[in-house]
């Protein structure tokens, strides 16, 4: 199937005629036709009675919406904590180094339920919000080389543009072109959105806003992956998966054997921990607030729980005692300041490694011992788990793809996108850990 795919989708005729023994193949088949060329317009089966087998034909439009706006369906926010509202808007072509990408599946992320009630830096609507997903590339803006339409892509929040000391740089991958910029809602080459309705600009989020079954994204920003992935499986991976697997796997480095606890174990600590896992730690020691999520952590790998609320001394004072002195390396997933701190003290000294993942409250300030670090304790910070999105994403995907990680247990809902708040009030109840919102439906 994957020949005859490729010859279709790349065939410059109108028409095409593809042969197969059976139709339950060409389901499959044809659903990733329409995926990948969003002008295929009609799919029809002939049967041959003479050969015995089924012809199909597709009939493609002549014209291309390369160049042209296109109206699509979108999430709009128009208010802080209101319910999003399914909107037609129009979505401009891309510019120099811009693509546009057809959406086919996002999940939503806490990062997005944060700024939707106005809790950040700056409310800032009406906005598209949305940064987790998965599509296909549309249409591609002047400059951009190593992208075309049909590929099959990620894009994320933050970027790579390639040229900066950054990025240039095998240390980091904190873009100074295009590293997060939660106040921003236009686009970098002019200064304007690229979404409209009825010519009233629509703001973006983090360069992706998702939540549209079209969108526009810098090309630093966008991840090209495996055509044979899954996008309702890897989708997850252009955030919150990848922040917390890399946080462990490149950042904490734990090896074979070691102790590892995890604060907090939302969506983000599960990953650490599955990253834990994949390390071969041989106790991974879950720390959450909320004991309902200590079942379902088993599945990433814990392997003990700790209830700071059930003991009367300092969580890292307990977890020293439970680990003859302190845990090898710890991970911090929850912004809470004394979360942190406790993520460090409760490290070993001489060679334990804290790493800090959640984001912190404006005004907190970090406050420990200086003979914490005299006596070598190492506390490190990451930024999307040290992952540079277009260099280093493809390779996570690939994990999925050898089945070296698995995402289906991170997903617990899917919704239509119609249907796209009652996966805000899912994330609001505390119930689950990713919901996929399916464009299509």
């Amino acid at each position: 199937m994957n020949s005859m795919y490729m010859s279709l989708t790349n065939a410059p005729s109108k028409q095409a005629s593809l042969t197969c023994k059976n139709i339950s193949p060409l389901d499959s088949y044809f659903k990733r036709c329409q995926a990948s060329k969003p002008q295929f317009t009609r799919i029809f089966f002939q049967v041959s009675k003479r050969k015995k087998r089924i012809v199909c034909q597709v009939n493609m439009s002549a014209q291309s919406t390369a160049g042209q706006v296109i109206r699509c369906k979108a999430a709009v926010a128009w208010e802080a904590g209101k319910p999003l509202v399914i909107e037609e808007v129009e979505v401009a072509p891309p510019q120099e180094m811009e693509v546009r990408l057809k959406i086919l599946f996002t999940s939503l992320c806490h990062t997005d339920v944060y700024f939707w009630e106005a809790k950040g830096q700056t409310s800032l609507f009406p906005r598209i919000f949305g940064h987790e997903a998965g599509g296909i590339v549309e249409s591609v803006g002047e400059g951009v080389t190593h992208l075309k339409p049909g590929d099959h892509v990620l894009p994320v929040f933050t970027g790579e543009c390639g040229n900066c000391r950054h990025c240039k740089s095998k240390e980091s991958n904190m873009c100074d072109l295009l590293r997060i910029n939660t106040d921003r809602g236009v686009m970098l080459s002019d200064g304007k959105t690229r979404f409209s309705i009825n010519g009233k600009p629509i703001y973006h989020f983090v360069g992706t806003s998702t939540f549209s079954e079209y969108t526009v994204a810098h090309v630093g920003s966008v991840a090209k992956i495996n055509p044979a992935a899954p996008l309702d499986k890897v989708c997850i991976l252009s955030c919150g998966i990848s922040t917390g697997l890399g946080a462990t796997l490149n950042v904490a480095k734990p090896t074979k054997g070691s102790t590892v606890a995890i604060f907090g174990l939302g969506a983000v600590g599960l990953a650490a921990a599955e990253g834990a896992s994949i390390a071969g730690a041989s106790r991974i020691i879950g720390v959450d607030l909320n004991p309902n999520r200590f079942e379902e952590a088993k599945k990433f790998g814990c392997t003990e729980f700790v209830n700071p609320k059930d003991h009367n001394k300092p969580v890292q004072e307990v977890l020293a005692e439970m680990t003859n002195g302190g845990v090898d390396r710890s991970v911090e997933c929850t912004g809470n300041i004394n979360a942190m701190i406790s993520a460090f003290e409760c490290v070993h000294d001489g060679w334990g490694v804290a790493v800090l993942v959640g984001v912190p409250n404006r005004d907190d300030a970090f406050k420990t011992h200086p003979v914490n670090f005299l006596n070598e304790r190492t506390l490190k910070g990451t930024f999307f788990g040290n992952y540079k999105p277009r260099s280093d994403l493809p390779s996570v995907v690939e994990k999925y793809m050898n089945k070296e990680l698995e995402l289906e247990k991170f997903i617990t809902q899917q919704v239509a996108f119609r249907d796209i708040n009652k996966a805000f009030d899912y994330m609001l109840a505390g119930e689950g850990i990713r919901c996929i919102i399916r464009m299509d439906a």
